[in-house]
């Protein structure tokens, strides 16, 4: 990699802004506030120096560059000859001249003076231009360059190489995130993204937080785009657009990943296919109702509602929180959609189903065999098919009763 040090007058820049390209796909998205915009300018105004920039040289006849460091700059200086904003109220003169509220181009009440003009025009910038670079070299560099700034995590990974970073930046152009309540700044689509890959990798519930994330993007530079856990996010997400077709505003981060899990499980383990309607439905209505509990005070709301709000409050990105939020939501949607077959229709009810059948009887036996429908603590009952296993009937939770171990004895063989 070599490194020129060049200097470019700002109307020079300007004038082949339509030659360099601020947002290569390592880079963020422009983050800067209106006031941070204004201070700049006023720095180039006043003739103070400002960071030189590094530009990496992709193509000539004509040159053309990529802006590795520098891009929320530059995007600020061309905004301002645009005319897209002009200095605050409270600038203060230089030379003698008002800067308050003034403009380059006349589309304000001030325009830029002919010296203040003149001066801006052929301020220097100092650019860096790199050649002879290769897309490691400069994804490295740029990360270098970017410390210290306050670059958040999910931004860092995006600079990263390998097929996992590439497979994260394809999964978040998933139409789905289009009808999610939050909006992709600062990368957020490709965060969301990157723990359903990793809930997807590891089977289940499990730590999604930066750190374990920077290492799924260490450890999968390798990772097959077109291998059998990709294409099972992909059809995961598919599933979730046909579910949720338009914008939802209860999609939000936090509940979105939690569905991703309950989806890709209802995959493995169930005949989801048809359920679309009924998750949508029942994600809404659940929603609903926990917006609605929100309002009563403490002792009057559903004490696991509010149970379920606190793990969406705190340590979100927790396996344990994770996994909490999961078993519940498993659990609600199976007492919503008793009917949903698993796939094997194994004899023996899983701990969701069996959880949802001790709700839906509230733990009471059914049988009334040799009790007469006592209450049974949770490590202490059966779950038992309605209509026998031995004769046809299906290991759902529609199927299933709360049996104490006296009358499932007497009962004798499913």
């Amino acid at each position: 990699m070599e490194l020129n040090k060049k200097p470019w007058p700002l109307a020079t820049v300007f004038g082949i802004r339509e030659r360099i390209d601020t947002n290569p796909d390592y880079q963020r998205p422009p983050v800067w506030s209106k006031s941070q915009k204004q201070l700049l300018i006023d720095t180039i105004l006043r003739g103070y120096d400002i960071p030189k920039m590094y530009w990496r040289k992709v193509d000539k006849n004509p040159d053309k560059y990529e802006v590795v460091d520098g891009q929320q700059r530059l995007r600020t200086i061309w905004e301002f000859m645009n005319g897209d904003f002009s200095l605050g109220k409270n600038a203060d003169p230089v030379n003698g001249l008002d800067l308050k509220g003034i403009t380059y181009n006349g589309n304000g009440k001030t325009v830029l003076p002919d010296d203040l003009r003149l001066s801006f025009d052929t301020y220097t910038l100092d650019v860096i231009v790199l050649t002879d670079t290769d897309e490691e070299e400069v994804r490295e560099m740029f990360l270098r360059l970017q410390n210290g700034t306050s670059l958040k995590a999910q931004e860092k990974r995006n600079a990263m190489t390998g097929n996992m970073r590439d497979f994260v930046k394809q999964v978040a152009s998933h139409k789905l995130f289009e009808h999610c309540k939050f909006d992709n700044a600062r990368y957020t689509y490709d965060l969301i993204a990157a723990q359903m890959i990793k809930v997807e990798l590891e089977g289940g519930s499990c730590n999604v937080k930066n750190a374990d994330l920077n290492r799924m993007y260490e450890k999968n530079k390798d990772f097959d785009i077109n291998g059998k856990k990709a294409k099972k996010v992909k059809s995961v997400l598919d599933f979730l657009l046909k579910a949720f077709p338009s914008k939802t505003p209860e999609l939000e981060r936090y509940s979105t990943v939690s569905l991703y899990l309950l989806t890709s499980h209802l995959m493995e383990k169930y005949a989801y296919s048809g359920t679309e309607e009924s998750i949508s439905k029942w994600f809404i209505d659940f929603e609903t109702y926990r917006r609605d509990q929100k309002k009563l005070d403490i002792d009057s709301c559903d004490p696991e509602i509010l149970s379920y709000h606190d793990r969406t409050s705190h340590s979100t990105d927790s396996e344990d929180s994770l996994s909490q939020r999961n078993e519940y939501l498993l659990r609600k949607y199976l007492e919503y959609n008793p009917t949903i077959e698993l796939k094997d229709n194994n004899r023996m009810f899983t701990h969701e189903q069996r959880l949802a059948i001790y709700r839906k009887d509230k733990g009471m036996c059914q049988l009334h065999i040799i009790c007469s429908g006592e209450k049974c603590d949770w490590d202490n009952w059966e779950a038992d098919h309605v209509t026998p296993w031995s004769k046809g009937g299906k290991t759902i939770v529609e199927n299933g009763q709360v049996s104490c171990p006296a009358c499932n004895s007497s009962k004798g063989a499913d």
